[in-house]
């Protein structure tokens, strides 16, 4: 027997995950403009440093999906918006631009919302919590190296300058 996708409704298990998203990548609008924004882009506006807690943070929803019963095709899904969100993010004003727009943790939701409407949850696997787990403490602790070696090279050229 067919089943009917209505990826529209949100079950009521992940709603607070849409919530949190909103918030995140939706909250706000620029006025008189349909652009919104949201948590996610005001903080990745602190050079470095908002680029690791927005890490952390769109790494947290992820972990949560997975435990929610997202598929390892899912996760990968996730995992590569991301590394995208995360890589060119981090480029100066380009990267501001890019998380205006790019949107994540809305896109990861929509994909949990999408594999739930399916019926391809799976329930929690803990297999894939470490894996994923992994990755994420691998990334964290690669761009917490990069803004060090920018920060290092921009210290370095400040100085030359002013001396």
């Amino acid at each position: 027997m067919p089943t009917t996708n209505n990826t529209n409704t949100t079950p009521p298990k992940i709603k607070w995950l849409d919530t949190v998203s909103s918030f995140l990548d939706n909250q706000f609008k620029i006025p008189g403009t349909e652009t919104r924004f949201g948590l996610d882009f005001i903080i990745g506006l602190v050079p470095g440093v908002g680029d690791i807690a927005s890490l952390g943070i769109s790494s947290i929803l992820v972990l949560t999906m997975v435990r929610y019963g997202a598929s390892g095709r899912v996760i990968l899904q996730m995992l590569w918006n991301i590394f995208l969100d995360t890589t060119v993010g981090a480029i100066p004003i380009l990267g501001d631009i890019f998380d205006l727009y790019f949107k994540s943790n809305r896109r990861n939701f929509e994909l949990l919302k999408q594999h739930y409407g399916d019926g391809a949850y799976q329930g929690n696997g803990m297999w894939i919590v470490i894996l994923v787990l992994i990755f994420l403490v691998l990334m964290f602790i690669a761009v917490i190296y990069l803004v060090a070696k920018l920060v290092a090279f921009s210290w370095a050229n400040f100085a030359a300058l002013v001396s």
